[in-house]
């Protein structure tokens, strides 16, 4: 495994056009990458993921608290052999560490590589930067929210800092999969994105590619050859790297690969939906937790918690759930713990009435009965005999 960087690059502002003399771009890269990492504004952005670590921990989303992925599973078969992995990262990412002046920002890049397929998978998580996943060989399964796609190879993968998404249904197959995770200061959809100091786009490129990143719903693109070659690039450059070594040249091939990538968006033109990064779609994504989760909709919610975990005052997190499920908050609250507690008194015949209702979040039985009572008609035993003799 590898690990290590720091650098920034120059970057063509016309539409498409590249200098392909690596010699003379690299000693520009690297006078370029001595002067960022030297600049405040390096250690100023890495004040910001410090301090956002300690106010607001990574994964906390809707009152829930979403573990790093630390890819356990991945450094398990590297280490019995079964894959071959090449990675710089830091954090809870597996590969050599990179330091904190090194290309802030970077969470994780580098490769495997598996010439058989696996008995494991990456299961459902969600990363705390943009990340952009490249299939060199092989097929994969992916599957990204209520989406599932077959990654053939050429495949380009992106998912926005707070999707979830999973690798391998179950498993992975034999496969040479490249991927870069960018932490860019995004803890809930609506808020604006940090980008780190070694990216040197100009500011409307950046602008551009962020719009593009941030709401468009194609999680899965065909890549240029320029892609797939810049994919490869870095692949070589983290496996060589000692102790920085590659630093500049991966620096310079990670901010190719972002005008790379915004030149892909433009000439496919994605069509953009604005409710990605806003309030809406930040309280949709609660509501849509609730529902689908017992463990989030037993938790000890008070109004003011749930506004919160928006990023929204009571008054108009209270108004947009009005409007996406004419509720109040706490009515709808209700609702998915009813609904919890509905199946599980069918599915789980064996398991106390008592112990549904403190697993579904009702602080006593009586007040149980009485809420399960209002909205379907019936006591909870009456229900659950009712379903037993249908």
């Amino acid at each position: 495994m590898n690990l290590s960087g720091d650098g920034s690059i120059p970057v063509d502002t016309g539409e498409s056009t590249w200098d392909q003399g690596q010699d003379a771009l690299l000693a520009v890269y690297t006078r370029a990458s001595q002067c960022a990492v030297q600049h405040i504004s390096v250690n100023n952005f890495e004040q910001l993921h410090d301090t956002m670590s300690r106010s607001a921990p990574i994964f906390t989303e809707h009152g829930q608290t979403f573990q790093a992925d630390a890819c356990r599973t991945v450094v398990q078969a590297a280490e019995a052999g079964q894959i071959r992995l090449e990675a710089l990262a830091r954090g809870s990412y597996p590969g050599r560490r990179l330091l904190r002046s090194v290309l802030p920002g970077i969470r994780t890049i580098g490769y495997w590589d598996t010439d058989h397929p696996q008995d494991w998978g990456l299961e459902w998580h969600r990363n705390e930067g943009i990340e952009l996943t490249f299939l060199e060989t092989g097929s994969l399964d992916f599957l990204v929210e209520s989406q599932r796609f077959e990654l053939r190879p050429d495949d380009l993968a992106i998912t926005r800092p707070w999707q979830p998404h999973r690798l391998g249904n179950p498993n992975i197959g034999a496969s040479r999969l490249h991927w870069l995770i960018l932490d860019v200061g995004v803890r809930r959809p609506n808020q604006p994105w940090t980008w780190p100091p070694w990216v040197v786009l100009t500011k409307p490129d950046i602008k551009q590619l962020t719009n593009f990143l941030r709401h468009n719903e194609q999680p899965v693109w065909r890549v240029t050859p320029e892609i797939r070659r810049c994919f490869g690039q870095i692949g070589r450059a983290v496996e060589s790297d000692e102790s920085g070594s590659s630093i500049s040249r991966i620096t310079a091939y990670l901010n190719e690969l972002l005008v790379l990538v915004l030149e892909m968006f433009r000439h496919q033109k994605p069509e953009l939906d604005e409710s990605l990064s806003g309030t809406r779609r930040t309280v949709q994504l609660l509501l849509d937790d609730l529902r689908r989760n017992r463990s989030q909709s037993a938790q000890s919610w008070t109004l003011p918690l749930l506004a919160e975990q928006c990023g929204l005052g009571a008054t108009r997190f209270t108004h947009v759930c009005r409007q996406l499920t004419n509720l109040t908050p706490l009515k709808y609250l209700a609702q998915c713990r009813v609904e919890a507690a509905k199946r599980l008194l069918i599915d789980e015949p064996a398991m106390a009435i008592t112990e549904i209702a403190r697993d579904c979040g009702f602080d006593t039985n009586q007040y149980f009965a009485t809420v399960f009572k209002r909205h379907t008609g019936q006591t909870p035993s009456a229900y659950r005999r009712q379903g037993h003799a249908d």
